[in-house]
């Protein structure tokens, strides 16, 4: 609302100026809205100091919440520990990683089981982390986690001064994370679960690591090969494929990435048609390749470029009639192309896995 103003010559030395003179009513009214408006701020300051209370102590809490849930999976983490070192099974898995026989041209002389993924897994001792991890260690894994959840919470500390501070954590963290998640990774189903759940509660933290984006990539792997039902199978080689996807644009020259995203292609063109499957050949060979190119010395790819050889030598009539159909030069491979392939593996790891020794037989 304006106030009126009137405006009157008033006397000043030598000359005269013009000035807003309120009468003392309108003088009450204005010294009124100044009080009014000063009360508010003064409220509103009260109310803000409220809220940033409130919100330090629901910071606290959730801490605290976080770091009870922590220690409690670690006591139930030791509880299902087995007191002794577990026997590793392998198998030769199913006829294919990638060319599965739903048309029924399932491999009689594999005698093995519609798997599909678990000699991709190629369990070895060469893959196995050491059994013997403090139990110390382990509790560490969780105050990191809990201090990365405290540095997103709302503690006004000065980010410039612990900046260097959490990152030299984070690094820390990770590289415990990392040999927690490979021996579970190495353990029975249960440990899996654990291991595929302990990578997800830490994605936010980490879902710019290289070396951690991988192992959730096999993680979801693991899942996709334990769990029975198919529409979970499916789910979880899509979810971890999805995820070396996005690996890949930034890392192309990881070699794990490039094996991780060829199994998992394998494990989701099982629930594909003969047609998707064959396509779906090409990629996992592909990237079998460039993971040989980035890294020579890893067993774990001779291996399936192995099987990816055995497989293809096997292939039935309608595979390979659907194969020349759809493609000028179809994949071939000899078992002579599959053996040179194992015994590349035995040459740089003997005893890497007992499913390759048995093709070898073969």
């Amino acid at each position: 609302e304006v106030v009126p103003r009137v405006l009157a010559p008033v006397e000043a030395g030598d000359g005269s100026v013009c000035a807003a003179l309120l009468r003392q009513e309108e003088q009450l009214v204005v010294l009124e809205r100044l009080d009014f408006v000063l009360r508010n701020i003064s409220e509103l300051r009260r109310e803000v100091e409220e809220l940033r209370s409130s919100l330090q102590r629901l910071a606290a809490e959730i801490i605290g919440e976080v770091r009870s849930h922590l220690e409690e999976t670690q006591k139930v983490t030791r509880r299902r520990r087995l007191p002794f070192a577990r026997e590793r099974s392998d198998s030769t898995g199913s006829s294919s990683i990638y060319f599965t026989a739903s048309s029924g041209a399932t491999n009689t002389d594999d005698g093995e089981s519609e798997g599909g993924y678990s000699t991709a897994n190629a369990e070895s001792d060469y893959d196995r982390e050491s059994e013997r991890e403090s139990e110390e260690g382990e509790d560490e894994v969780s105050c990191e986690t809990v201090r990365t959840v405290r540095r997103d919470s709302l503690d006004l500390v000065n980010e410039d001064e612990t900046h260097l501070t959490l990152d030299s954590s984070l690094e820390e963290g990770l590289g415990q994370l990392l040999q927690q998640a490979d021996r579970l990774h190495g353990g029975d189903q249960q440990q899996k679960r654990e291991g595929f759940q302990l990578l997800l509660n830490n994605k936010l933290a980490y879902a710019d690591q290289k070396d951690f984006l991988w192992r959730l990539a096999r993680a979801h792997s693991d899942m996709s090969e334990i769990t029975e039902d198919a529409d979970e199978k499916r789910s979880y080689a899509s979810d971890g494929k999805e995820e070396m996807e996005v690996a890949l644009q930034k890392w192309d020259q990881s070699a794990e990435c490039h094996q991780w995203y060829a199994v998992l292609c394998g494990q989701l063109a099982e629930h594909e048609s003969i047609q998707k499957r064959i396509q779906t050949g090409y990629v996992f060979k592909e990237h079998i390749d460039k993971a040989i190119e980035l890294k020579p010395e890893d067993p774990r790819a001779y291996y399936l470029l192995g099987r990816w050889c055995y497989q293809v030598s096997h292939l039935g009539w309608l595979e390979k009639k659907t194969a020349s159909a759809l493609f000028e030069a179809p994949p071939t491979a000899t078992v002579q192309d599959a053996l040179q392939n194992f015994l590349r593996v035995e040459e740089l790891s003997p005893g890497f896995s007992k499913a390759g020794r048995v093709y070898i037989a073969k």
